[in-house]
């Protein structure tokens, strides 16, 4: 099941493929829409896609638990530029504890599985106000 879609996500073309609490994967439209001045798709898309993934994994990881996951850091590396075509995000935990989770995020191209971009995300597990 998709989290429920939001302007932004929309926006960015994200697809989801597999939702799990230790693994979330899909793809990311990359194209002009998402381009810096130069002609090379903005960093800021990366992080955002990083942290969308990691966050949904997280969140998925807690919702049993009436918690939820909410970022504290988010770490993007920019690993090689790129132009136009969708690109493959995979997202697994490298730590999931009682309080916090560390996920750790690939963005690859498809066509050669080339590593564009690759990030960590820690989040703190909060209980849900009722």
């Amino acid at each position: 099941m998709s989290p429920q879609a939001s302007e932004l996500m929309d926006l960015l073309d994200i697809q989801f493929e597999e939702i799990t609490a230790t693994r979330v994967s899909g793809s990311v439209a990359a194209d002009e829409r998402h381009h810096q001045p130069w002609g090379i798709v903005h960093g800021g898309l990366y992080t955002t896609v990083i942290e969308t993934f990691a966050t949904t994994g997280a969140f998925e990881a807690v919702k049993d638990r009436d918690q939820q996951a909410v970022g504290v850091s988010n770490a993007t590396d920019f690993l090689r530029p790129h132009r136009s075509g969708r690109l493959h995000v995979l997202a697994d935990p490298i730590q999931q504890g009682r309080t916090q989770q560390l996920w750790q995020v690939e963005i690859r191209r498809p066509e050669d599985d080339k590593l564009v971009a690759r990030g960590q995300v820690r989040l703190q597990n909060i209980d849900v106000a009722r």
